[in-house]
């Protein structure tokens, strides 16, 4: 007779949406969390920043370009206190390139999507980078 092996509830993922447009930012952690996810909205880079050891996210996805500390600036910050941890920009300004060119010379590569980003689209990146 073999004994059965009780079931582990498997881990929700942990994921951060960062920008500084609360709709955005609501709109999109409304959506992941529908698609089973533990996600967070934070409205500015600082503000995530502050919260990556209480909550220790699996996925950050942010917007680039923000007041304060940028996108970038908040993966880099986020990817040095926790290396597992996925990270993944947005953003709709052509700005964005040379920010991205100045991380890439610094070591640091990100997957980016373009805003508006569709919520089936978003999904796909995310269970593609988990």
């Amino acid at each position: 007779m073999t004994e059965s092996v009780p079931a582990v509830p498997l881990k929700r993922r942990v994921v951060f949406v960062v920008d500084d447009e609360e709709l955005i930012a609501n709109t999109l952690a409304l959506i992941l969390n529908k698609a089973g996810f533990d996600a967070h909205a934070f409205y500015s880079g600082q503000q995530a920043i502050d919260s990556l050891e209480k909550l220790q996210p699996d996925l950050f996805v942010t917007d680039v370009v923000m007041q304060g500390i940028n996108g970038i600036e908040a993966a880099i910050i986020t990817r040095t206190k926790l290396p597992q941890c996925k990270i993944l920009l947005f953003s709709g300004q052509a700005s964005t390139a040379d920010q991205l060119e100045t991380a890439r010379k610094q070591g640091h590569e990100f997957d980016i999507l373009a805003k508006p980003i569709h919520p089936t689209a978003l999904l796909e990146k995310l269970h593609n980078l988990l």
